[in-house]
């Protein structure tokens, strides 16, 4: 009776593992906006790329590293901040918050941790530390790292990061 407690318990965990892995390559057959949206915290991120004319971008052929800000991170900003940004006469803004979040090449947790900057797409550079056993880009939280796209990586970050005024 033990060994086929043990033997169910083997074959469960191998199966989770296949599930698993099957997930991991599915995602990584979506490009970065299908991963974003299919992982649904990130609904602000895809009004706002879709605002700005980013969409057909980051659905390209990339590599890109994107250091996504959840919902929440976007709740976060003052009142009335991303309905403002929203609006069409700030798509030039909007467009620089975005462009800020995001670094060509495809770059992994374990790189990111090494850096201690790294220029985005906007042309304005990240500040990247490690604090503890967490990574930091400018004042954001890395909360969740390496989610594979198609077309390269989502880091979630806890924060919009807002680009310097120079």
């Amino acid at each position: 009776m033990n060994i086929e407690i043990r033997t169910l318990a083997i074959a469960t965990v191998a199966a989770l593992g296949i599930v698993a892995g099957a997930a991991g390559a599915r995602a990584a057959d979506q490009d970065i906006v299908e991963t974003a949206a299919a992982a649904g915290q990130f609904k602000t991120l895809a009004a706002a790329l879709n605002e700005a004319g980013l969409v057909s971008t980051l659905k390209g052929s990339g590599p890109f590293t994107v250091f996504a800000p959840t919902d929440a991170a976007f709740a976060k900003l003052p009142a009335g901040t991303v309905e403002n940004l929203l609006k069409p006469e700030n798509k030039d803004k909007l467009t620089a918050i975005l462009t800020y979040h995001v670094v060509p090449g495809r770059v992994m947790a374990a790189d990111v941790a090494k850096l201690q900057e790294a220029k985005t797409v906007n042309g304005k550079t990240l500040n990247v530390s490690t604090k503890g056993s967490g990574v930091m880009v400018n004042d954001a939280n890395v909360t969740q790292t390496n989610i594979a796209a198609s077309n390269g990586i989502i880091h979630v970050v806890d924060t919009v990061i807002l680009p310097p005024n120079n």
